[in-house]
């Protein structure tokens, strides 16, 4: 109970701009800013080669590590770009994933069609931008790709929280516009953020039980792998959604599960079209 007060103090701070480990951490090095400002300012002396401009203090960077190699959008925005590599489609397009990740990783090895409901002011090589909400059926993108991504997003639709329509099935008709623009054969890479308890944490997003993700692809999709981030942001590949350990969501509070789908010819006979 105290670390679940913490977390929504926590979290409701942040939700009005403020950080208290920031906060903190600045606090820890403001002392050693300023004995380290002492002694630069002694060895430089009078020397013009390197005037001090205005001060820019970066007080809780010494507190830092140098990177983090684990976490949900690092393990997807990798494991999902080596697969894109690996397979090589002819083209490929994604919805709503992080620019500067996801996208990045493969724009750096062939051409990305990004669509996302949110503007994009800016580019680079290799990635085109389409301004589109995938809650709306759009018949000009049906069978648009050959391989298609959508990471960490489908849980936001509906929920209003980039600018979209509040709507209770929004991530239901997101997932069917985004099953249309895949064509037969075709390849569909999708992570949604699970837990053994399915809710909304409104506007935030949805957390999904793995059942349900099922449910919701095995329609339209074959599921060719899986693979999770569990709650110590560490990758497991190769999971098996229909063992015990999948029914309970791998028993996890709050991860992420990454599926590579491959869409089939038909429907499944057994689910009304």
């Amino acid at each position: 109970m105290p670390g679940s007060v913490t977390m929504k103090l926590m979290r409701s701070l942040q939700a009005v701009g403020i950080e208290p480990y920031v906060i903190y951490s600045s606090g820890r090095g403001l002392k050693k800013y300023r004995e380290n400002r002492k002694a630069f300012l002694a060895q430089a002396g009078d020397d013009p080669l390197w005037p001090l401009g205005d001060a820019y203090p970066c007080l809780s960077d010494r507190y830092d590590v140098s990177g983090v190699a684990k976490g949900q959008y690092f393990h997807q925005d990798l494991l999902v770009a080596q697969q894109i590599h690996a397979a090589k489609p002819e083209r490929h397009v994604d919805v709503g994933s992080r620019v500067d990740g996801f996208v990045a990783h493969v724009a750096a090895f062939m051409p990305i069609e990004v669509v996302d409901i949110r503007p994009l002011t800016t580019t680079a090589e290799n990635i085109t931008f389409t301004q589109r909400d995938l809650m709306i059926a759009d018949p000009e993108f049906d069978d648009y790709t050959d391989s298609l991504s959508c990471l960490h997003t489908l849980e936001h639709f509906g929920l209003g929280r980039y600018g979209d329509p509040v709507d209770y099935d929004g991530y239901r008709k997101g997932f069917d516009n985004l099953a249309r623009m895949v064509r037969p054969g075709g390849t569909f890479y999708l992570s949604v953020p699970i837990s053994r308890r399915q809710r909304i944490e409104f506007d935030a997003h949805r957390l999904f039980e793995v059942p349900h993700v099922v449910e919701l692809v095995e329609d339209q999709f074959d599921i060719k792998t899986a693979a999770i981030v569990n709650d110590a942001e560490d990758v497991v590949r190769d999971v098996d959604v229909r063992s015990a350990e999948g029914h309970r969501s791998f028993d996890v509070e709050y991860g992420c599960i990454m599926l590579d789908l491959r869409k089939r010819h038909e429907r499944s006979a057994t689910t009304p079209s």
